[in-house]
This record gives structure tokens, C-alpha cells and sequence, in this order.
């Protein structure tokens, strides 16, 4: 066989013409790579740099901070519960704030919902305070220290702390000018 004769740019031509520079590379086995040494294990590769997977946005502070004002709120008029709800408010606000900061760093969507929660977490704070003293004064108002010395006094007698809670109802029913109604004795 006899080698095609070279062309003037210098480069030798195959048989079907084209011009060739170097002899053809016998590749090994398609896809079978040596194994490189690194933080990688055999089979993993290195993570592709200039593009990021979307990342799903973390919300879970700004919705927890809305929940617990939203309850914080609702349980501040009942009495002894609405200290619970000042808690409440107060970890509202300290997580709405924490959800806020997620919102502001692009990890989380929702800063209105943080914000929400904030604001409503402070409020229930507020409606709180209002509730206790407003109990407070009606507690105080209504003779509640005298009810609680006369039934301390009486003990285990039954017929000592039922005079206790008909005077407590008639204190009630003069100075507040409500109405009660007695439950029947069994």
C-alpha cells in the first residue's frame, strides 16, 4: 500500500482524503474511567460549579411565629391562661424575627407571614396585660381576697365554705351589679 503523497499545508491526507494530523487514538472502553483520588467516592462527581439546584425556601419560622401569636391572641382574655398567651407572644416575636432574618438573606419567602407574626405577637402581649389587670381589678372588686380568707378559715367545713361562696355571690351581685345564678346542691 502506498502512502498518500503530502499536501502542501504539510499535512498527510487518509484514504478517503481528508487531511489528518496525527495517526487515530484507539480509545479504551467507553465510559470507563480511572479512578481519581479526592473527596469524591468512585462513581460520584464533583458538583458542578455556575449552577445551584433550586433550593426549596425554609418558612417554617415565619408560619410558627404566625400560629403561636395567633393562639397567643386568642387565649389572652381567659384568666391564668393569658400568661401563657404573654409566653406565647413573646417566643412569637423572637421567632418572627428569626424568620424575618431568613427572609431578608433570600432562604425563606414569606417575611410578611414573620412580620404578621410579630406584630400579632406583640399585640397579644398587650391584650394580655390588659386582661390581667382588668381581672385584677374585678378580682379585687369583687371581694375575691375576703372570699379566699373566709374559705382558708372555714377548712374542710362544708356548710362554713358554702356561707363563703353565698357571701362571695352577693358581694358579686351588689358591687358589679350582675346577676348570678346559684347552681343546685346534689
Amino acid at each position: 500500500m502506498t502512502e498518500p503523497p503530502d499536501t502542501p499545508s504539510g499535512r498527510r491526507q487518509n484514504s478517503e482524503g481528508t487531511p489528518q494530523t496525527a495517526p487515530p487514538y484507539r480509545y479504551p472502553y467507553p465510559y470507563q474511567y480511572p479512578h481519581r483520588p479526592g473527596p469524591y467516592p468512585s462513581g460520584y462527581s464533583p458538583p458542578h460549579y455556575g449552577y445551584r439546584a433550586p433550593v426549596q425556601p425554609e418558612n417554617g419560622l415565619g408560619s410558627a411565629a404566625l400560629v403561636l401569636a395567633v393562639v397567643g391572641l386568642l387565649g389572652s382574655p381567659v384568666p391564668l391562661v393569658n400568661i401563657v398567651s404573654i409566653v406565647l407572644g413573646l417566643v412569637a416575636i423572637v421567632i418572627g424575627a428569626l424568620g424575618r432574618g431568613r427572609a431578608k438573606r433570600g432562604t425563606a419567602n414569606n417575611g410578611g407571614v414573620a412580620i404578621a407574626g410579630i406584630v400579632l405577637g406583640a399585640l397579644a402581649i398587650i391584650v394580655s396585660l390588659a386582661f390581667i389587670a382588668l381581672w385584677a381589678t374585678l378580682w379585687k372588686d369583687a371581694g375575691g381576697g375576703d372570699y379566699i380568707r373566709c374559705i382558708r378559715h372555714a377548712g374542710s367545713n362544708h356548710v362554713q365554705q358554702r356561707r363563703c361562696a353565698d357571701q362571695f355571690r352577693h358581694n358579686v351581685q351588689n358591687r358589679l351589679s350582675v346577676t348570678l345564678t346559684s347552681t343546685p346542691v346534689r
